[in-house]
């Protein structure tokens, strides 16, 4: 595995610990604090920067598109 893959793996591994604690918060908060959608707004800027990362990654040639 490359440099890349590696952090393409942390990343997404980031993005599923904020959803799931997002999930905790809105179980054990019932919904009445602000720790929920925290959670969430952090989520979606780590698929934005992934999104992001991957596009980069592409353009410079480190990473190829295969067919599945």
């Amino acid at each position: 595995m490359n440099f890349a893959t590696i952090v393409i793996i942390l990343i997404f591994l980031g993005i599923l610990a904020s959803l799931g604690s997002a999930l905790v918060h809105l179980v054990r908060g019932r919904g009445q604090s602000d720790r929920t959608a925290k959670a969430l707004t952090f989520r979606i800027g780590l698929s934005f920067g992934l999104f992001a990362l991957l596009f980069l990654l592409y353009w410079a040639g480190l990473i190829q598109p295969h067919g599945i």
